[in-house]
């Protein structure tokens, strides 16, 4: 089984999502599938159907996390020594080589990454392109605008 690499917040913030999924989720719609079953003739009950497909929902949901945390290595950036490569769970300070603009990334684990909160995902184009570089190289990355450059200004292990 493949590894899949999560920061503790991540790992933390699907704990959360499982445990609410078993406590709360299953249990409201096992309640509405029993108000729905109640009214009688199934075969027509739209509230039926729709809580028999929440619950599947729920239930893949539930078994893709379990999946995910039983495969999970799970990676502390304050304890990496990189040696001041870009790896994951590692902070880029990056400026844009056309624009001058500059941005903060963290690179983090696919159910982690949140742009708004500058969490990248380690599969996409950019955290690719950032992996193995130092201060002072150029990314260069295929987004879809066009090729953009970013040189990194700091790499940080927090």
């Amino acid at each position: 089984m493949q590894t899949i690499p999560l920061t503790q917040r991540g790992a933390d913030k699907l704990k959360e999502e499982l445990q609410r999924l078993k406590t709360v989720e299953r249990h409201a719609v096992i309640q509405a599938i029993a108000e729905a079953r109640a009214q009688g003739d199934l075969s027509e009950n739209a509230e039926y159907e729709a809580a028999k497909d929440k619950q599947g929902f729920i239930e893949g949901r539930i078994l893709d996390i379990e999946g995910k945390l039983a495969a999970a290595k799970i990676i502390d950036p304050a304890s990496l020594d990189a040696e001041g490569k870009v790896v994951f769970g590692s902070t880029v300070d990056l400026e844009d080589e056309v624009s001058g603009a500059a941005v903060t990334y963290q690179i983090v684990g696919d159910d982690e990454a949140d742009l708004k909160l500058g969490l990248i995902s380690i599969s996409s184009p950019i955290a690719r392109a950032l992996i193995g570089k130092e201060v002072g190289d150029i990314a260069e990355v295929q987004a879809p605008g066009g090729l953009k450059s970013y040189e990194v200004i700091a790499v940080r292990y927090q």
